[in-house]
């Protein structure tokens, strides 16, 4: 028996036992408790964390340039305002 054919028997032997141990049942168990737990907890997943990080740049992104906006209206309010008392003087 070569070297590759032993450790792949080896490998076959050892997820067999895996497979069949009461420990594979545990495991099952244990992440099915978890999830049940994270589900409670409310938390999201990575994804929508991600999307949502994106959805509030552009929002800031779009206040920015509205902020920014204003300014120059109220800018150009005022220097009409000025101009129309010079007038008026």
């Amino acid at each position: 028996m070569d070297m590759n054919t032993f450790f792949n028997d080896l490998q076959g032997k050892i997820h067999q036992a895996i497979e069949n141990s009461p420990a594979k049942d545990i495991e099952k168990n244990v992440k099915s408790m978890m999830t049940q737990g994270f589900a409670r907890l409310d938390l999201v997943t990575r994804e929508e964390f991600d999307i949502q990080a994106q959805v509030l740049a552009k929002t800031r992104a779009k206040l920015d340039a509205l902020e920014l906006r204003v300014i120059e209206l109220e800018t150009r309010l005022n220097d009409n305002k000025t101009v129309n008392v010079g007038k008026t003087l």
